[in-house]
């Protein structure tokens, strides 16, 4: 049994404390909190207790990673889980790519779309006939947030220190998804907008970006109607994930009696939830965080090279907008 220590106790943090609570490898000593007195008997305000446990997950505002990630790293072989981003700015990136071979090897940060069904489908489907080449991607995922009550008074809606909180939160995921798969990005473009007046942090992003073969398209809300759609468009059919579907669309050469194209037809529709896949990559991610703190191993450097990597990619998406609007 291990012991765990959380940064963090609502939202986000709260379905971490869920999974690792259902962990039987695991035991959750202390949620940590600076200030504030929650009604836990695992709360605590004195840092130094998280010293005493053999892994900490880090679910605080993103502004502040880097601050407990320094911390941390003081106390020899504790094993850090970091939500995304792993920081927001260029200074602090440098930092953090600055820490030695075996810091860097004790931070796993939480991409966990790596670990999901959708990850392994892009990964067949880049290989197989039914499309036999993947040339763009179409990312929808969106819903009201920005609505709710408690979101105008929320880190996620202040501008001032998460300007771009949409991007930050939810959009990384993806971009990090395609960066798995595609490697490189050509260019890009990115959208922001304010579209629910809540708050001054931006609610809804547009991302198109551009890889040797592949177009993606990546729309993230808290602005809008639940919607959680993708589709993988190849030169030979499509893949789209809707409803709670999976259905494959092939061959590309269908005709009608005039011979003009008509849509291919489905060759096959199975049961797929994106939200259902979301909260299991989720756990898998948590439980690989335990797995490897338990066997007191240090984690794969291609992991923390990975997310150094799609950070640069939203650092860069933060500059740009942010020196067009100082235009």
């Amino acid at each position: 049994m291990i012991n765990l220590g959380i940064i963090g106790y609502r939202n986000h943090a709260q379905r971490l404390i869920k999974i690792i609570e259902n962990n039987s490898k695991a035991e959750l000593q202390f949620i940590y909190h600076p200030s504030k007195i929650i009604n836990d008997k695992r709360e605590t305000n004195n840092i130094l207790d998280l010293f005493k446990c053999d892994g900490i997950i880090i679910a605080s505002p993103n502004h502040t990673h880097l601050e407990y990630i320094i911390k941390l790293l003081k106390k020899n072989n504790l094993k850090i889980f970091c939500e995304k981003p792993p920081v927001n700015n260029e200074e602090n990136l440098k930092i953090l790519e600055n820490l030695s071979l075996k810091e860097k090897r004790r931070i796993f940060f939480n991409f966990n779309f790596r670990f999901s069904d959708l990850s392994k489908k892009i990964e067949i489907q880049k290989k197989s006939m039914e499309l036999e080449k993947i040339i763009q991607i179409n990312i929808i995922s969106t819903h009201g947030l920005a609505f709710k009550k408690e979101y105008k008074n929320s880190w996620r809606s202040d501008g001032k220190n998460n300007l771009h909180n949409i991007l930050d939160t939810v959009a990384i995921h993806y971009i990090d998804l395609m960066n798995f798969h595609f490697g490189k990005i050509n260019s890009s473009i990115y959208i922001p907008k304010l579209n629910s007046k809540t708050g001054t942090s931006f609610d809804t992003a547009q991302i198109t970006l551009d890889y040797d073969n592949v177009i993606t398209n990546i729309f993230t809300s808290y602005a809008a109607p639940m919607i959680h759609e993708i589709s993988m468009i190849g030169i030979n059919g499509q893949i789209t994930f809707k409803d709670d579907f999976i259905c494959v669309y092939s061959p590309r050469d269908n005709y009608d009696e005039n011979g003009n194209f008509v849509k291919p037809n489905m060759k096959s529709k199975n049961s797929f939830s994106l939200e259902q896949d979301y909260e299991d990559s989720l756990k898998n991610s948590i439980n690989f965080f335990i797995n490897t703190v338990e066997k007191k191993e240090y984690f794969d450097l291609h992991h923390f090279e990975s997310s150094i990597s799609t950070t640069r990619e939203i650092i860069k998406f933060h500059k740009l907008n942010n020196d067009i609007s100082n235009s």
